[in-house]
């Protein structure tokens, strides 16, 4: 290196360095913003959409150097439902193959547990597929067909499910429940049920739990069932449905994707 180039370095060093720790600074914020709970690539999208370039290795760089873990742990999960008595042809898998790219055409439902001192909290929600929306949820100290209907009523209530949506489910005793089935029939709307032994052909429950226990219950222990629910009611309409990103949603949240989905829909675009 020249002389003159060495200095012209040296010179704008200063300058270098400030950006450099004002692009550290946001990448911090939105970490912190998520509840630490985004990695890199999430990082790298909310970078994007702000307008700044976001060259992963660059990211993971100063990531590092900033010590940002985020909270994603694996802690392994125990089944609730008992598909047991649930076997033969009537349980029909209708999502199966099926390309789900409209809000409400396939909404899906789980119920997974909150463990606390008083004891287990039960907890049963029903999401929009396509979007990730968590559209109702129910917690209970019970996991009777009554928590799967309530969060239907919910739901039903809320976001007025057209004719011909279908709800998915495993095939535990609460979703093969007479009452539950009549309670969809009687909207019109359509059940589909996981194969025995696949829980994979109800991911998108399976996924929601997974990064609700790792972002919210995970490494913490509530005292009683009302500071769990008060934690899962933050999680939910506090910061998941409102705040966290996606990446298959082009990095925006389910209540960003759907507000956007309708306003193109409505422009005749979508």
């Amino acid at each position: 290196m020249s002389t003159s180039a060495y200095y012209a370095w040296l010179a704008n060093k200063k300058e270098r360095d400030k950006r450099e720790q004002g692009y550290a600074d946001i990448i911090k914020r939105i970490f912190e913003k998520s509840k630490k709970t985004y990695g890199i690539d999430r990082i790298c999208g909310c970078l994007r959409r702000m307008g700044y370039t976001a060259s992963y290795k660059r990211v993971k760089r100063i990531v590092e150097r900033l010590g940002l873990v985020s909270v994603h742990r694996r802690r392994r999960q125990r089944s609730l439902t008992d598909s047991r008595k649930a076997r033969g042809p009537g349980y029909p898998n209708l999502v199966r193959n099926l390309d789900i790219t409209e809000p409400f055409k396939v909404i899906s439902s789980d119920i997974s547990y909150i463990r606390t001192s008083e004891g287990f909290e039960y907890l049963c929600t029903v999401r929009d597929v396509s979007s990730g929306m968590v559209l109702a949820y129910t917690m209970a100290n019970n996991m009777k067909a009554e928590i799967v209907e309530k969060t239907i009523i919910k739901a039903i209530k809320r976001w007025r499910l057209p004719a011909g949506c279908i709800l998915h489910s495993d095939r535990g005793s609460q979703y093969t429940a007479e009452s539950v089935g009549n309670l969809l029939k009687k909207n019109g709307i359509l059940q589909s049920f996981s194969r025995v032994g696949k829980p994979g052909d109800n991911s998108w429950s399976e996924s929601f739990f997974a990064n609700l226990k790792k972002e919210a219950v995970h490494w913490r222990h509530f005292q009683t069932r009302a500071e769990a629910r008060q934690a899962i009611f933050a999680y939910i309409e506090g910061f998941y449905n409102t705040r966290r990103v996606q990446k298959r949603l082009g990095y925006l949240s389910p209540l960003e994707w759907l507000n956007q989905h309708t306003e193109l829909t409505l422009a005749g675009v979508a």
